[in-house]
């Protein structure tokens, strides 16, 4: 194994890349407006709950809780699953830029033995760069058949997310949007579905990590890696998988509020970075308690990983 250098905060996050290049990342258009999919959601406008007082990873700038007024708006029931993606691209010509790069970041425990040796990441040697690992090949040459249309597309930029919703007709939501619609009008909770915590063997409410990571997951929730984008029981909006599975790119820059030095000087190696919101199939309360609502991460827009996708919203 090859490992690489880097600064990486507490999260099951990849690494930030540097991939620009220069190249122009747009989708080829065909000049028509999809229309809105059926499973659509219409989230009510009105006063918005956004952050939270109850803060578990202050730095990442969870709170205080606040209320905003916010316009009516419609989102995805589910991320945008692989059939979808592929529609997408049939349709358009896109290429993904993790098939562009020729790379991808893959969770150790599901490379391949037939991809050989791996460049992984220093202190976090369960993120291993996969060549030839893509939305098509999620686990690198050879997987296609671990690809499954009812399942999110990952390996998702937020360049390629963007290219999507534009297509669709659509946008990203804003992370007060997110969270909103998270909350599936249940008020200032910690999760889609309320207070009540997820363990390792009785409630699982949601596609995260169950064991010790990154050695062992028991899969107590029925996967190991990325569940159907319907699954487990929607919140009261009518959405699924709002925690967990896979994280959500949003429209908005990750920006943090804070007087410590050590955040500040943190923030100005994510300068640029995009902000995603829910957690993965990879998060746990012990390492990376991202799976709750007010919870945020900041990711270069260019950077792909194995558990990184996105929903839609539209305007109304």
């Amino acid at each position: 194994m090859i490992a690489v250098m880097t600064d990486l905060p507490d999260s099951c996050c990849p690494p930030p890349v540097d991939k620009a290049d220069g190249a122009t990342r747009t989708a080829l258009m065909d000049g028509s407006r999809r229309p809105v999919p059926e499973h659509a959601v219409r989230i009510p406008g009105g006063r918005a709950f956004v952050g939270t007082d109850r803060r578990e990873l202050a730095d990442d700038g969870e709170g205080p809780v606040r209320r905003v007024r916010i316009n009516p708006f419609l989102i995805g029931a589910t991320t945008v699953t692989n059939a979808e993606f592929a529609a997408f691209v049939d349709a358009t010509g896109h290429v993904s830029e993790a098939e562009r790069w020729g790379w991808s970041f893959v969770f150790w425990a599901d490379v391949p033995d037939s991809v050989g040796p791996t460049e992984g990441v220093i202190g976090s040697e369960w993120w291993r760069r996969v060549d030839g690992a893509n939305w098509r090949q999620i686990h690198g040459p050879g997987t296609a058949d671990a690809v499954h249309p009812d399942h999110p597309a990952v390996h998702m930029s937020w360049h390629d997310a963007t290219a999507y919703a534009a297509w669709a007709g659509g946008r990203l939501p804003t992370e007060v949007e997110w969270e909103h619609a998270a909350r599936g009008a249940l008020g200032d909770v910690r999760f889609p579905w309320g207070d009540d915590e997820p363990d390792d063997e009785t409630f699982l409410p949601c596609n995260i990590w169950q064991g010790r990571f990154p050695q062992h997951n028991t899969a107590s929730d029925g996967y190991a890696g990325t569940a159907p984008a319907a699954s487990f029981a929607p919140n009261g909006y009518g959405l699924y998988n709002m925690a967990g599975n896979v994280w959500e790119w949003t429209a908005d820059d990750f920006r943090i509020r804070s007087l410590k030095k050590q955040v500040k000087e943190r923030l100005k190696s994510m300068q640029g970075f995009k902000l995603a919101k829910g957690g993965s199939f990879l998060c746990h309360r012990s390492y990376c308690y991202r799976y709750r609502i007010a919870a945020r991460s900041g990711i270069s827009p260019d950077s792909t990983a194995a558990h990184q996708g996105f929903r839609v919203a539209w305007d109304v």
